[in-house]
């Protein structure tokens, strides 16, 4: 599915088809960053908030961990296999099983296409109203935001890391300033400290205390994923054995570090009932702060965050299709590309039409916590491929995480991907849904290049 990647031991060839190695250590960490960054902290925060109380930052804290064992896990990989293919790519090395490698490239897929819809969901809520009012269904605004980017798509948006870069910093720009906001209330003695310490359980017993605590985790890590998307960037990246180890473990820090603090400041200045109750959670932080700081202006800068979100996840998805359609394991007419542009027509339709789907039938919460599920369903397969591939020996030397942390990093994955994390049935059905229409898909494909003799 790409290009060759060379050991960074070994000389650099330039040799045909391979990219260039651009990307430099500082860039990295900005786009892993700017990857982690967006939806899932502006959005989201409040539907945390309702599901475990005032103790908001305990979700994200307990998030962090999880995400920096399972980076360690795409670390070693990463640095044992430079390539630009991921979480397919270990799977096929450590178990050579296609079906399996499929179900995890198509959930990775479904992945970027349930986030894009909770960033469309998120565009069309009260960040939006803040500046235009209710003047539309938010449905409606959702459906023409993601048919937007379709056309934006289409039209070969270029995607370039010194463009993340700009991105990341105006995204960060807007958590800053809840930050700053924050260190203002605590300054002036303002904001409710007792409420950091609040928990909302269901039935008040330790079952009910667990399960929910666990149900906001495994929300919240929607606001963790994206950093194993840079793993796609590794042909791309200059010394990529070397630069990747720091790069991914100063991003997830970093953004572990903000989020944490974000969401005591949250609840330190917003009752939880009022963050649930919101589709722009940090809007009411900044308007509870006591800081002369115009709404709308946050409200752009928040719109900005969720519309990076979406267009980055909706391009990933529509490559992903195109990729797996290049090389046959879905139907063929699915990589076809537009004769001027060069972009991949069928598959930006495709997945375009699925998140319009999933916009329609699905709100905020449900979707990110879709978007969570499916990848903690990767996390685990790439956590256990690091331990098969362990016997595979590669001829440059790499990072190599305790086998320890895979272990914990399987079970942690398994455990927020579980019904003990008191998700909703319906967000079980959407992705049984998604993978049902992949694996339709797939045995189309398997039977005409049967019927043609070509498999």
């Amino acid at each position: 599915m790409t290009a060759s990647g060379t050991p960074t031991t070994a000389p650099q060839s330039a040799e045909d088809g391979a990219l260039r190695r651009a990307i430099g250590p500082r860039l990295l960490i900005l786009f892993v960053i700017g990857d982690i960054l967006g939806t899932g902290i502006y959005a989201t925060t409040g539907k945390v908030a309702g599901k475990v109380g005032g103790a908001l930052w305990l979700p994200f804290a307990i998030g962090f961990v999880v995400a920096i064992l399972t980076a360690a896990s795409y670390v070693e990989l990463v640095g044992k296999y430079p390539k630009a293919a991921g979480a397919a790519l270990y799977t096929q090395k450590a178990f050579k099983t296609p079906f399996l490698t499929f179900i995890v490239a198509f959930m990775v897929m479904c992945s970027g296409l349930a986030s894009a819809s909770a960033a469309a969901r998120a565009f069309s809520g009260d960040y939006l109203s803040e500046l235009t009012g209710d003047a539309l269904p938010p449905t409606l605004i959702a459906i023409t935001f993601l048919v937007l980017l379709a056309a934006l798509n289409l039209r070969g948006v270029s995607e370039s890391v010194k463009t993340n870069v700009v991105l990341t910093l105006v995204e960060l720009t807007g958590l800053a300033i809840i930050l700053a906001i924050g260190a203002y209330a605590v300054l002036s003695g303002d904001g409710e400290p007792s409420r950091l310490t609040e928990f909302e359980a269901g039935g008040g017993t330790g079952y009910a205390l667990m399960t929910s605590v666990l149900g906001a985790t495994a929300l919240g890590f929607f606001a963790f994923v994206g950093f194993e998307d840079s793993v796609n960037m590794a042909e791309e990246t200059k010394d990529p054995v070397r630069t990747f180890p720091r790069a991914i473990f100063i991003g997830v820090a970093v953004t572990g570090t903000i989020y944490v603090l974000v969401a005591l400041v949250s609840s330190l200045l917003v009752d939880h009932k009022t963050l649930e109750g919101s589709s722009g959670p940090l809007l009411e932080v900044v308007k509870a702060g006591g800081v002369d700081f115009p709404h709308k202006l946050f409200a752009l800068i928040a719109l900005f965050a969720v519309t990076n979100s979406a267009l980055i996840n909706i391009m990933m998805a529509s490559r992903l299709c195109y990729g797996m359609a290049n090389e046959r394991i879905l139907p063929r007419a699915m990589g076809r590309v537009l004769a001027k542009r060069r972009t991949p027509v069928v598959g930006i339709v495709f997945v375009s039409l699925l998140a319009i789907g999933l916009v329609s039938t699905g709100e905020i919460e449900g979707l990110g916590d879709t978007t969570a599920f499916l990848l903690l369903c990767v996390f685990a397969v790439v956590n256990v491929a690091v331990l098969v591939l362990r016997r595979d020996r590669v001829d440059h030397a790499h990072f190599r995480t305790p086998t320890a942390l895979p272990v914990l990093g399987a079970i942690t994955a398994l455990i927020l991907a579980s019904p003990l994390a008191d998700r909703p049935a319906e967000v079980y059905i959407r992705a049984g849904i998604l993978l049902a229409i992949g694996v339709a898909l797939w045995a189309v494909n398997k039977a005409v290049l049967r019927t043609r003799g070509e498999e």
